[in-house]
């Protein structure tokens, strides 16, 4: 391996939406009632998978090169897939309560 390849820091790279959609999922949480503490990172889970990947170091990286209406998709499809997320992990935990 050579010293530039040892050098490289690969710690800061991180998917775009993910402190979008912990925020969100946190900020929603109370409105799902049935759901405990331990399901809302499998609600992340299932969000983020629906979600684009968007690999980036810091996150002013993507938002400083969005523009306004790129910028309220990307709300839009954070909100789309955290409800979709929530009502997922909810059908699953209520069908497994029921056996």
């Amino acid at each position: 391996m050579d010293t530039i390849a040892m050098a490289a820091d690969f710690t800061t790279l991180h998917n775009y939406y993910e402190k979008q959609v912990v925020d969100q999922v946190l900020d929603l949480a109370p409105n799902y009632p049935l759901l405990k503490k331990d399901h809302l990172p499998d609600v992340a889970c299932v969000a983020l998978n629906r979600l684009p990947p968007r690999y980036i170091r810091h996150q002013v990286d993507l938002a400083f090169h969005m523009t306004e209406k790129e910028r309220q998709d990307s709300e839009q499809l954070i909100q789309d897939a955290v409800k979709f997320a929530f009502e997922f992990v909810q059908a699953r935990y209520a069908m497994r309560a029921r056996r």
